[in-house]
């Protein structure tokens, strides 16, 4: 892929993902093989005002020997200065960057056990910082392609070919071309998902049925005070950013607890570098009592049980098949990429800013709305071209999609 190209997508990753601030820090998480990309966007991070940029270096290889050769005791214990650098960020809120690369299979054959257990023993440390910064400062999740992720996407192609086709399939994703202005496509974008939004807030839908013939026959309800979100976001201090880079996505945080019937995934989900494929998951009274897995069961199941909210929906999403990214046809095994291109849930976290008025509330305000809490936040999409989701509000029904598509034009 041409340099100049890849310093095209640095910039909109720096200037409109993240919206990096003059004299604002940078941590930058990113694997080692993407030494080039990081180069380039550093450079571009400084060019937009970054007065530091800290380096995150990971490597899916050298993880999977930690889980095989370090104790159960030594992965569950976050370091001194893992919590000083925790600290830190509660004291600058810094713009946080995600570069997304990992092989979809990378952690194939961790013990699960032993990789549920450390997290589950580091939550109660890393919690604090993580609620402390939340809403305060800007993050953005994008993506370059590493060759193993590629093969997986496509496997008839050569590495070289197959590298190549996910670079192109990426940047026709987040709107970069040769000779466009990605900024204006990305504010065309955010106007789009404003306007439809604002359809959504103003019916203030109680709940949600969701059928499809694969299945799935759901209702789940929303708060009183549920907000619908899409596109960019504003941090407490107001400054704009994208959180997502790509997001087809308009979606909400559902009522903890008030969720019934059955939800069938139709991609497959890649959690903790592995996959989990063709599942279904049933809720009773707002939690998943039971679920099954053609491939990845045992791994489903250490993510629904890895707390007491990872059962419960934290986000309800909608994307119409007719997206870019379903259109592609295009399976990237990357729920960032995959999650666009259908209807999904998420398991775990809610966002308190789907909540009317979440500036003037406490986390615990928030909660005690019906915002769900977990360690987890995980999509799984269930959209299909059949999928039709009806919204409530006093007994009258409203269609919001038929057939996988959005019933009303806004």
């Amino acid at each position: 892929m041409k340099k100049t190209i890849q310093r095209k997508y640095a910039k909109l990753i720096a200037r409109t993902g993240a919206n990096i601030q003059k004299g604002q820090t940078v941590r930058l998480f990113v694997n080692v093989d993407q030494y080039e990309f990081a180069t380039i966007l550093v450079d571009e991070c400084y060019k937009a005002g970054a007065s530091r940029v800290d380096i995150d270096w990971n490597w899916q290889p050298i993880t999977k020997l930690d889980y095989r050769h370090r104790t159960l005791r030594s992965l569950s214990t976050v370091q001194k200065w893992e919590e000083e650098r925790l600290k830190l960020m509660t004291e600058e809120y810094p713009c946080r960057i995600f570069i997304i690369s990992d092989d979809p299979d990378g952690l194939k054959g961790v013990n699960q056990d032993k990789m549920q257990k450390a997290r589950i023993a580091k939550y109660p440390i890393i919690k604090p910082y993580r609620d402390a910064i939340d809403n305060k400062h800007q993050w953005t999740i994008a993506a370059v392609p590493s060759y193993e992720w590629a093969k997986k996407v496509f496997p008839e192609l050569s590495k070289s070919q197959a590298y190549n086709k996910l670079w192109d399939a990426i940047l026709a994703t987040v709107r970069v071309t040769e000779d466009n202005d990605p900024a204006e496509a990305w504010r065309v974008h955010n106007e789009n998902f404003k306007n439809r939004s604002a359809w959504l807030n103003a019916h203030k839908f109680e709940r949600l049925e969701y059928k499809s013939a694969n299945g799935t026959d759901f209702k789940v309800w929303l708060m009183p005070e549920s907000r619908w979100c899409g596109g960019g976001e504003y941090t407490l201090s107001g400054v704009y950013y994208n959180p997502n880079m790509p997001t087809e996505e308009i979606f909400t945080t559902p009522c903890r607890g008030k969720a019934e019937g059955t939800l069938v995934s139709t991609k497959p989900l890649s959690y903790e570098g592995q996959l989990i494929e063709n599942f279904s998951i049933t809720f009773e009274n707002g939690k998943a009592v039971s679920w099954k897995a053609e491939k990845g069961e045992s791994l489903l199941t250490k993510m629904i049980t890895m707390d007491e909210g990872a059962a419960m929906l934290g986000e309800v999403a909608l994307i119409p098949c007719n997206s870019p990214i379903n259109n592609s046809g295009i399976l990237y095994y990357e729920t960032l990429f995959d999650e666009n291109a259908s209807c999904h849930v998420a398991l775990g976290e809610g966002f308190n800013e789907c909540v009317d008025g979440f500036e003037n509330r406490t986390n615990e305000e928030c909660e005690a709305l019906g915002v769900n809490d977990s360690m987890i936040h995980v999509d799984f999409m269930i959209g299909a071209p059949d999928l039709c989701i009806t919204g409530y509000k006093d007994g009258v029904a409203t269609p919001i999609f038929v057939n996988g598509e959005w019933a009303s034009e806004v």
